[in-house]
């Protein structure tokens, strides 16, 4: 039997909503399952209710994007978990491939590369992510950044029970806390290298909304682990000159 996947999409008063909602549909995995968490909002909820008989809808007290993530996942029942933000949008085969390639690898979190769009949808810039040539160098661009968008990852359902779920003190970088975590626990984090996601700058979006807070908030987090992940690092590299 083919392994399941969550498409989770928490959604907070976004106007793109329906465009996210549209690709999850189009998806030409199966099985799979999609589940809109409504974060407490006020706006564009009619957009949401010609979906109903399609996904499942979550409604919950505004907590955050950190908080809706966890509601979904703790209600979803896949395999496979992914993250779409309401105002992004999938490749109609990002599921398909991305569950082979976790399979292929055996990895329990991945990510793939992306473009950017802009608020009409019109794609600005191709292939954005950065390609790493090693895992330490991965690793290690960790301690001054964040090379990892949150829509492009997919997890195993049993890296929540290892590791725990998105931290809900955190506001903006639950993501990066996320993947600190993953990283030290020795998940391998591989990278797919096709662009299955695409992603919206936009004047409404939290990131050019929030940059200030943001900021702080990245702050503490890379203080956070820091020391942590620079130990990794270097066990790593003494392993390999003892070896070479």
């Amino acid at each position: 039997m083919k392994p399941k996947v969550s498409i989770i999409i928490p959604f907070y008063n976004c106007s793109y909503v329906e465009r996210a909602i549209r690709s999850a549909l189009a998806q030409t995995y199966q099985p799979i399952e999609i589940i809109v968490v409504d974060d407490g909002s006020t706006l564009h909820s009619e957009k949401i209710r010609k979906f109903h008989d399609r996904v499942c809808y979550l409604g919950k007290p505004n907590g955050g994007t950190a908080s809706a993530l966890n509601y979904g996942i703790r209600n979803a029942s896949g395999d496979y978990i992914t993250w779409l933000s309401s105002d992004d949008f999938y490749q109609p085969h990002k599921s398909e491939r991305q569950v082979q390639f976790m399979m292929e690898t055996g990895a329990y979190i991945s990510h793939t590369n992306f473009n950017y769009i802009n608020g009409e949808g019109v794609m600005t810039k191709f292939a954005v992510a950065s390609v790493f040539p090693s895992l330490p160098d991965f690793q290690r661009c960790f301690l001054n950044a964040n090379p990892v968008n949150g829509c492009t990852v997919m997890m195993k359902r049993e890296l929540f029970d290892q590791i725990g779920y998105f931290d809900e003190h955190l506001l903006y970088t639950q993501d990066l806390d996320f993947w600190y975590r993953a990283i030290l626990a020795g998940y391998s984090f591989p990278f797919l290298n096709e662009t299955l996601v695409y992603y919206r700058w936009h004047d409404g979006m939290g990131t050019r909304l929030n940059g200030s807070k943001i900021e702080v908030e990245l702050a503490y987090v890379q203080a956070k682990y820091r020391g942590k992940l620079q130990k990794l690092l270097l066990g790593q590299s003494n392993r390999k000159q003892k070896f070479t």
